[in-house]
């Protein structure tokens, strides 16, 4: 059987002339020949309607040992004369995430065949096509999953509500869109994986919610939270209140199983707050015999609304608690069914006004967490959001037991729809007011 990276098996003879010269030109990192086929737009994107080779995939895949013997120069050379290919298709318009049949993204390659500096090409990419999206767009999840994918593919360059505009500037979604349109190069349909609609928030606060077996699912058998994060939460706990003495006051958005809250109260704190707006998990912490934060605990705080749960969205919520003047040590946020904006709105509208000037704040940070690549490019966007909103953020890499989490359905995933976890290190986030 041959290699699945050789030229043979990525462009086959059936691949059109228009698409076949291209990416033959990027394989052999032709950049001479390959820049004048460039000047249509949405030529840098092209993919095999078999096995969605893109340009982008053709020059990095190229690298790999399979296929050196067919390229003339040494290995650094490869590497030098790909780099330069690469940047020009970026320069021209190249989409960063796009997923060839083995459900990989350029740089997904890049990673496993070890290329660092191809790799961080595509992330750089990444990074400078969502903060142009988010200065024209507003913010929205990035594609990682096969079925953002597909929509991308029926919508041009939109999935889940957003496209991907590369660092050519603002014309590519007008100019590809007719391309993808129009023309067979995109017709090429990544597999589907069998998920569930998109969660948003309004969806889920109207859905069932079932606790069981360390694990709380919607009504769809999404995982909102699960007891494999127990660790992730317990250095979070760690991070926020470091070797603090009793009395810290605490604020914690997104209660779920109730993890790390229960961490936080045995550190004793003076004052505990707590947002959650689904209601059902608000009549879990009022009612269960195994919740420790119902009416009993909101009455044994040192003072009058020193421990309490605030009943809805903290968009509504957060607004009044600057109204009171409150003040916290720590700030956890951990939603669900929202995407990043809403993080983002938190930490620059409201966490400056309601943290003490020493204290810090964390997330849960699961953003692109279903593939390298956009957990890579996410840290890069959202670390330079912070720091626009005047906070530093230090990064701690986490290992993750991957023990129980490898497959789809399977283990932990057993009874969850998606797995909305991949990878097996956890950056977590530690949040500082500048200065």
């Amino acid at each position: 059987m041959a290699d699945p990276d050789t030229i043979t098996a990525r462009i086959p003879a059936s691949c059109p002339a228009s698409i076949s010269q291209i990416l033959y030109h990027a394989w052999h990192h032709d950049l001479a020949g390959l820049k004048p086929l460039l000047n249509v737009p949405g030529r840098a994107s092209v993919q095999e309607p078999t096995t969605g080779e893109t340009p982008l995939h053709a020059a990095i895949r190229a690298c790999a040992p399979v296929n050196r013997s067919t390229l003339d120069d040494d290995d650094a050379e490869v590497v030098e004369r790909a780099k330069a290919v690469v940047h020009e298709l970026f320069m021209s318009g190249a989409i960063w995430n796009d997923v060839d049949d083995h459900d990989e993204t350029p740089a997904c390659i890049a990673e496993r065949l070890g290329l660092k500096d191809l790799y961080a090409l595509c992330v750089g990419a990444g990074v400078r096509a969502e903060l142009l999206f988010g200065l024209l767009n507003g913010y929205e999840q990035l594609d990682s999953d096969d079925e953002d994918s597909d929509e991308e593919e029926e919508k041009g360059q939109e999935g889940k509500g957003e496209e991907n505009i590369d660092a050519t500037g603002e014309k590519e979604e007008e100019e590809a869109q007719i391309i993808v349109d129009s023309d067979p190069d995109r017709a090429f349909v990544p597999r589907k994986k069998a998920v569930g609609p998109d969660v948003n928030s309004a969806d889920y606060l109207r859905s069932s919610l079932t606790y069981s077996d360390g694990k709380l699912v919607d009504s769809s058998q999404n995982g909102v939270m699960m007891a494999w994060e127990t660790s992730i939460m317990r250095a979070s706990l760690t991070s926020l209140l470091p070797s603090l003495p009793p009395g810290r006051r605490i604020l914690n958005i997104g209660f779920g199983m109730g993890i790390i809250d229960s961490m936080f109260a045995g550190t004793q704190p003076s004052k505990h707050h707590i947002i959650e707006a689904h209601p059902a998990v608000l009549s879990h912490i009022a009612t269960s015999p195994e919740s420790r934060f119902g009416p009993e605990w909101e009455a044994s705080g040192p003072s009058a609304g020193a421990f309490k749960v605030h009943a809805g969205r903290w968009q509504d919520v957060v607004p009044q608690l600057l109204d009171q003047g409150e003040l916290y040590d720590a700030i956890y946020f951990d939603t669900f069914g929202e995407d990043y904006g809403q993080l983002r709105m938190f930490f620059t509208e409201y966490v400056p006004a309601l943290l003490e000037e020493q204290g810090r704040f964390g997330f849960f940070n699961g953003l692109g967490a279903d593939r390298k690549i956009c957990y890579d490019v996410y840290t890069q966007v959202v670390e330079m959001h912070l720091s626009d909103a005047g906070m530093d953020v230090e990064w701690q890499e986490l290992d993750v037991d991957m023990e129980g989490l490898q497959k789809e359905g399977e283990g932990e995933w057993q009874g969850v729809k998606r797995r909305y976890w991949t990878l097996d290190k956890y950056r977590l986030p530690t949040c500082t007011l500048m200065g």
